[in-house]
């Protein structure tokens, strides 16, 4: 019998499990923040539900087992489910779904084990109901016995049929998942990164979140899809037959499924491993179902999932191959990152002969030497990252691979910063690796965006010693001709592109405040807080004079941030004056009071190509003037900026009746 103390540890055990799965549910399903893979949580959900089933008597009523999903959002309508929306048990080998097969067929030991199989497409759930065949309500899963009413999101779904044809049944209700393909994924990143707004994490969070946006003109510009997986109110023609109605009336249909009895399921979650990846959108798994309807009933449900019901899942893209070197990469900080060059091994659709280790302190954890068997997967099926050493490769004695004692770029010193640090850095503040990285910083997209300054461009650069700081580079301003000469002269650069590039250095000597500030690569200051400084020191000369204590006065500044500041101010003292005299004068931030602005309570867009403002300068120029700035137009705009080829969203806000103007008005107002 087990002792007082070693309940007492069970008990906490148990509580430590609940309380961890309500945080990373509500992560998950409300925040769209997950911090751990479902792999994680599936192991954890795994442990509660043995020890609550080992220990009835602990267990806690309202654990996070007894519940699918998470508490509905505030801000939209909570309705209940007329049949609640279960979640399913996760599978990850064919023994354990064997020992589910055998675990049903204790309960129906007649009954014949023929299934239907289909890919579980990595999305939202949504329940969708149809009175007099017209679609009357959407529902997340919410809790699975209350979700959150988004019809008129759903409505925007092009694959969601908002009436059914006459050989519908007059009243059921589609369940599917709503998901964003990874194309447009990619689209929607790139507006937001042109916007400099955070990046979608991956396609599953995108859905979620826009399918709680509570304009649904924004929804229907992201463009979701949908695919049906179960039809209440066809039971009586079977599943299959479902969901072939459902594609003749409409809905989305699954790209790959099957039908047939255990070994025949088996076969097809082994082709479709392989398969899926080759998909526009995400899957993480094949669902089975058993296909009789009398079955199901029969079997019916536990508290949280059916029991004719279950999701096998694909573990993460795994492969083995050989590490053929170690090599250590040079960041602008001067951080020195291992990186394994691998035997070229295919993963998740594409080729991979690089993956990084982050660091000296993860090169030591797994003992990696040239020369090893490892496993690499992508994470998220996108970053390539070694995983472990294959079994066996630990005890064949291979050297291990050798931390740097110079920088592999400049052979200068390298070190630690502090005691605390993991990283080692080279020391050396002339070291031309550390260049090219600030070089490639103050040229990109979330700073000053200068088009056409890439790797290649910049290794040339630093290569020819002719500048000492990036923002040197706008000294080729000065002498036009010389600037053009020398830029020409450099390989695969023709006097065209060279022009372009003269002409991006231009455009960037106006880019907004915050973006020089972040483009400087000053220690620790991110886009955020680049924005934050620039509207409490309107100048880099204000910046340049505030000490310390006057920095932590602004949000989220510091003590370490501060320091940062000023130690690049004490490093660059007249940095504010020489870029002045290259011609820089960044546009001044957005002022926090702008009731008497000229264009205060304005909400406006930008579109198309005007005539000398980019986008940026615009969207800046306006704010600096009190407007509101949004990327899609709606009935909240109040005002839209367009120049040529302003596309749909002048369309769009010409039929709403909202005020269209040019750049000559935002100048004539800027007087």
């Amino acid at each position: 019998m087990s002792s007082e103390g070693d309940m007492t540890d069970l008990r906490q055990r148990m509580k430590d499990l609940a309380d961890a799965l309500r945080l990373h549910r509500h992560r998950y399903y409300v925040l769209d923040q997950p911090t751990v893979s479902d792999t994680e949580y599936d192991r954890l959900e795994r442990e509660l539900l043995d020890l609550e089933a080992a220990h009835p008597d602990l267990a806690d009523p309202n654990s996070p087992t007894r519940r699918v999903g998470a508490t509905p959002i505030e801000a939209f309508e909570k309705r209940r489910h007329a049949v609640p929306m279960l979640s399913l048990d996760n599978t990850y080998s064919v023994s354990e779904l064997e020992d589910w097969e055998t675990r049903w067929r204790k309960l129906a030991p007649d009954a014949e084990p023929r299934y239907a199989a289909e890919l579980k497409v990595d999305g939202l759930s949504l329940s969708l109901r149809y009175e007099g065949r017209e679609l009357v309500e959407a529902l997340t899963r919410g809790d699975g016995e209350t979700g959150e009413l988004v019809t008129e999101n759903a409505r925007t779904i092009a694959d969601i049929p908002l009436r059914l044809p006459s050989d519908a049944p007059e009243a059921c209700t589609i369940r599917g998942e709503v998901f964003l393909s990874r194309k447009r994924w990619e689209e929607l990143n790139r507006q937001r990164d042109a916007r400099g707004e955070a990046r979608f994490a991956n396609p599953r969070n995108a859905a979620s979140g826009t399918m709680k946006l509570l304009d649904s003109r924004e929804v229907a510009a992201r463009a979701l899809s949908f695919l049906p997986w179960q039809a209440l109110g066809l039971e009586d023609v079977g599943h299959a037959e479902a969901m072939a109605r459902l594609g003749a009336w409409g809905f989305g249909v699954m790209p790959s499924h099957a039908s047939g009895d255990l070994a025949q399921m088996q076969t097809f979650i082994s082709e479709q491993a392989e398969g899926r990846l080759r998909l526009p959108f995400d899957t993480d798994g094949v669902v089975l179902k058993l296909l009789d309807p009398a079955l199901q009933q029969r079997l019916g449900a536990t508290d949280r999932v059916p029991r004719w019901a279950i999701a096998f899942k694909y573990p993460a893209t795994q492969v083995t191959t050989t590490v053929l070197g170690i090599t250590w990469q040079v960041g602008r900080s001067g951080k020195l990152t291992p990186v394994a060059e691998l035997e070229a091994v295919e993963v998740a659709g594409s080729t991979v002969r690089r993956a990084t280790l982050h660091n000296a302190d993860e090169l030591g954890r797994l003992g990696l030497s040239v020369g090893h068997r490892v496993f690499i997967e992508k994470g998220g099926e996108v970053i390539p990252k070694v995983v472990a050493l294959v079994p066996g490769e630990a005890e064949r004695g291979l050297p291990p691979a050798p931390v740097p004692r110079a920088c592999p770029v400049c052979a200068g010193e390298v070190g630690k910063a502090d005691d605390a640090e993991v990283a080692i850095r080279c020391l050396n503040p002339e070291c031309p690796a550390k260049l090219a990285g600030r070089m490639l910083h103050f040229g990109g997209r979330a700073s000053l965006d200068i088009e056409g300054m890439g790797e290649a461009l910049v290794e040339q650069v630093v290569a020819s010693n002719r500048f000492d700081q990036p923002w040197e580079l706008l000294s080729l301003l000065q002498d036009p001709r010389q600037g053009l000469a020398y830029l020409s002269g450099l390989e695969r650069m023709a006097e065209k592109s060279a022009q372009n590039l003269l002409v991006a250095f231009q455009v960037a000597q106006t880019r907004p405040l915050a973006r020089w500030i972040h483009a400087l690569g000053i220690p620790m200051v991110g886009v955020r807080t680049a924005e934050l400084v620039a509207e409490a020191y309107p100048s880099l000369e204000q910046l340049w004079e505030a000490d310390e204590q006057r920095l932590q006065a602004v949000e989220e500044v510091g003590p370490k941030v501060a320091a940062a500041l000023r130690a690049f101010a004490a490093l660059h003292p007249d940095l504010p004056a020489r870029l002045a005299e290259l011609g820089v004068r960044p546009l001044p931030p957005l002022l926090r009071d702008k009731g008497g602005l000229p264009l205060s309570g304005e909400v406006a867009v930008v579109t198309g190509t005007l005539p000398t403002l980019g986008r940026e300068e615009a969207e800046a120029w306006l704010k600096r003037l009190g407007a509101k700035v949004t990327g899609s137009v709606s009935a909240k705009t109040t005002l839209l900026l367009a120049g040529e080829k302003a596309g749909s969203k002048l369309d769009k806000a010409q039929a709403l009746g909202i005020p269209v103007r040019d750049e000559a008005w935002l100048r004539a107002i800027e007087g």
